[in-house]
């Protein structure tokens, strides 16, 4: 009617198409926001942490105390975490490394052997000492008024004395003394004396400094250390024996590793304290640790001296041992003899098996 007011509400059809097209795009958009956001998130996601397992010194506490300045500089230098773990005994360490737990450690050079031959790890830097030195030495500690004076003292009593050593898988603290002092006298420690103990170096030293035992393994390293932290025990102790030079520890890393990575890893810490405008607080955090002057260049070759302190002491256990006859007894001598040249052969050749990496990056 005229002059009434129309109450019809209706858009035209028009109006209504470019609602309905809005609509149908609306999740399109958000659709490709959030695979762009998507993407975006995954560029910018952190790199997979890399876990470092410390050699035990002293306590597993103070080890990581000790290291971790330096650590988190080498997470620094290489843009992703660096987590570290460091355990009460070297087997825990072997454990760790064998279940894939670590991808770059600081360890002995039997532990460094065994993770290579069995664990696909290898070795690209070695520990070089305050003093520039290359090695150190496994030694016998007695107390300074002991009346054990010399190495005859100590063998003509057999099932007298109270003896302290280190576990199995250390180098200074069992297998270089085992091979290299008691084995030239067919004689196995774990039997010779009244009673054994076995601790780390520490307490070891503690327990001579304190008249707990008799004698104990021990190494030069080590006990420059403990004369700082013990004074007074260090003050009573005597040297009865001195090894041969041993290699200083190593560190390796997990041949799985990308090519970039480990390059990454090995540049780092080979030059790590070297030169610089951090060079005097770098070699404040290397003393942390240890006398440590720092790193040098390493391969698998490095670990050839402790093959043969292994297989030294495998023929010892292998001619001590019981046979049904000689015959049976050659063949296990001959079997040692080549599983020995195989291995030194792929230590010299720096041989490792070909590993699909995991795809860590640079």
């Amino acid at each position: 009617m005229p002059g009434k007011r129309s109450t019809d509400n209706r858009q035209p059809r028009g109006s209504w198409v470019m609602l309905w097209r809005a609509a149908l795009l609306v999740p399109l958009a958000l659709g490709c926001f959030s695979l762009h956001a998507a993407n975006a998130s995954s560029a910018t996601e952190s790199p997979a942490p890399l876990t470092f397992g410390i050699l035990p010194i002293g306590g597993p506490s103070e080890s990581l105390e000790a290291w971790r300045p330096m650590l988190d500089d080498m997470s620094k230098s290489l843009q992703r975490p660096v987590h570290s773990i460091s355990v009460s005994t070297y087997e825990g360490l072997a454990q760790a490394m064998s279940e894939e737990r670590v991808d770059v450690a600081f360890v002995s050079g039997v532990l460094a052997l065994d993770a290579v031959s069995r664990d696909r790890m290898q070795v690209i830097a070695q520990l070089v000492g305050g003093n520039g030195s290359h090695g150190y030495y496994s030694v016998l500690l007695v107390q300074k008024d002991s009346p054990i004076h010399t190495l005859d003292d100590l063998y003509r009593q057999p099932g007298h004395w109270r003896f302290a050593r280190g576990e199995a898988l250390s180098t200074s603290g069992y297998l270089v003394p085992e091979t290299q002092l008691f084995a030239s006298h067919k004689i196995d420690s774990d039997t010779f004396f009244a009673n054994v103990v076995v601790n780390n170096h520490q307490n070891n030293a503690l327990a001579v400094a304190n008249g707990e035992v008799d004698v104990a393994t021990n190494n030069t390293a080590d006990l420059e250390r403990f004369a700082q932290h013990f004074p007074e025990q260090y003050a009573r102790l005597r040297i009865l024996w001195k090894s041969t030079l041993i290699p200083h520890a190593v560190i390796i890393v997990r041949s799985d590793l990308s090519p970039q990575l480990r390059a990454s890893i090995a540049n780092f810490i080979t030059h790590y304290a070297k030169s610089g405008t951090h060079l005097t607080a770098e070699l404040a955090k290397l003393k942390l640790i240890h006398d440590i002057s720092g790193f040098i260049p390493a391969n698998d070759a490095t670990l050839i001296p402790f093959a043969d302190i292994n297989y030294t002491l495998e023929r010892r256990r292998t001619l001590s041992a019981q046979w049904v006859n000689d015959a049976a007894m050659q063949t296990h001598l001959q079997k040692i003899e080549s599983d020995h040249q195989k291995l030194v052969q792929r230590l010299k050749t720096n041989q490792s098996m070909e590993l699909p990496y995991r795809g860590d990056g640079p």
